[in-house]
């Protein structure tokens, strides 16, 4: 038994899976011979789904979310002697939890603590596409974008500096052609790096709020760590609260957010102990 991972899932150490055992079975995800767990996301129509198949190949089932009728796609793969679990999130142009779909993907990110969430943006749209980027970097400090559709691009003569968006962003950057299954090793090989913690992220995050807005934001941080101190982000949760997301308003005030949050040490020493012990 390794007790060096018997440590809260917000304060592991970088070779130490990032994600939360506890808040995954409440979302549905079944984590046993797995060692880490990757999210897809992306906007619809940006080839998430042909990235997803490439990876998984025919070791993929489909359910529906817990109290949902959404379609939930996962698979496995191995690399690097590591077994990992891939969930295709659904199609979303944001995550303020506006639709079902978005509020699955919002909660999957923020409470399950995926070890790396990859973004399938289309090159061709970039713009477009970095709306979701820039709000899933909010969430996570662990993060690719795989631009997709880089044939389509060249085709369009559309241009991208993939160094300097990845140095812009704080992230890896990945060039893409899924159709063509290229550069799903570079993919493999950047989530490797960040799992190792050979390549530390470093997230663009909004920092240019007005004093008015970061002295409130730092007061319901307060208030919010005070009554709920497993919040894993909460100043994400804190300026949704200023933004008037009723959804997370709701949950405040009736306490359920707490319990996605609520963080069993003995399941997850118990789940731990069986992973070494097999």
């Amino acid at each position: 038994m390794n007790l060096n991972r018997l440590t809260h899932a917000g304060n592991q150490c970088e070779n130490c899976p990032a994600h939360n055992i506890p808040n995954l079975k409440k979302l549905g995800i079944n984590m046993d011979k797995v060692d880490q767990v990757i999210a897809l996301a992306g906007n619809p129509n940006t080839g998430k789904s042909t990235v997803f198949n490439n990876l998984t190949g025919l070791k993929q089932h489909t359910g529906n979310w817990p109290g949902k009728t959404v379609t939930r796609a996962e698979g496995t793969f191995e690399y690097n002697t590591k077994r990992f679990k891939i969930v295709d999130l659904p199609g979303t142009y944001s995550l303020l939890s506006t639709s079902t779909d978005e509020e699955i993907a919002r909660d999957f990110i923020l409470f399950g603590q995926p070890d790396v969430t990859v973004i399938v943006a289309d090159s061709t749209r970039l713009e477009r596409n970095l709306n979701l980027t820039l709000q899933v970097l909010e969430i996570t400090d662990r993060a690719i974008l795989c631009l997709n559709l880089m044939d389509e691009a060249a085709r369009h003569r559309i241009s991208i500096d993939t160094k300097q968006l990845s140095k812009e962003l704080g992230i890896p950057v990945i060039e893409a052609e899924a159709r063509q299954k290229k550069g799903m090793n570079e993919l493999l090989q950047s989530i490797d790096e960040i799992i190792s913690g050979r390549y530390k992220c470093k997230p663009f995050r909004m920092n240019k709020l007005s004093p008015q807005i970061e002295h409130s934001l730092k007061q319901l941080e307060v208030l919010i760590k005070k009554e709920f101190p497993n919040m894993p982000n909460s100043r994400w949760v804190a300026l949704r609260l200023l933004e008037g997301d009723q959804k997370i308003i709701d949950s405040i005030r009736s306490g359920e957010i707490g319990l996605i949050h609520s963080y069993n040490q003995n399941d997850l020493s118990n789940n731990i102990y069986e992973k070494n012990t097999v």
